[in-house]
């Protein structure tokens, strides 16, 4: 599938949500990037406009997400685009996503101590066994090689 990817840097807009659901967590944010332009004439760094994105993030990386982030803080965000239309109060709107793939803080504009997460072991689910006491494919590939072996060493 051909996904369009993004990195973008910004700040935090909004409070991080996380809820969970059927199929794991998820986190969701608004993100803000505004450009920075340096203006020749006045010999400043001026603001441009502000793009905002709704960052979504599944899983562990969503669960780490709302620990760890908090509105304001520099983000750098990667992951795929999604543009997508709806009609609000009787007007046309674009709203832009981001499904984010991986996300860290800005270390240009700060510092940050990094913790690894404890793992936990997955629950079993109806899409989750646990395996079988024997595997009756290693039994089947262990019993044809005991074979040849044999036949290799017996020569009439």
């Amino acid at each position: 599938m051909n996904d369009t990817t993004v990195t973008l840097v910004g700040n935090v807009a909004t409070a991080v949500e996380y809820r969970e659901t059927a199929t794991g967590g998820i986190a969701r944010f608004r993100f803000a990037v505004t450009a920075r332009r340096w203006d020749r004439e006045k010999g400043l760094w001026s603001d441009g406009p502000t793009s905002f994105y709704t960052v979504s993030a599944w899983r562990s990386l969503g669960a780490n997400l709302a620990a760890s982030v908090s509105v304001g803080e520099p983000l750098v965000v990667h992951g795929r685009l999604r543009v997508r239309e709806d009609e609000r109060d009787g007007q046309r709107k674009t709203f832009v996503d981001v499904a984010a793939l991986a996300v860290g803080h800005d270390l240009s504009r700060g510092t940050a101590a990094f913790r690894r997460a404890a793992r936990t072991e997955p629950k079993p689910g109806p899409e989750m066994v646990p395996a079988p006491e024997r595997d009756p494919w290693a039994e089947a590939a262990a019993d044809a090689a005991a074979e040849s072996a044999t036949r290799l060493v017996t020569v009439p």
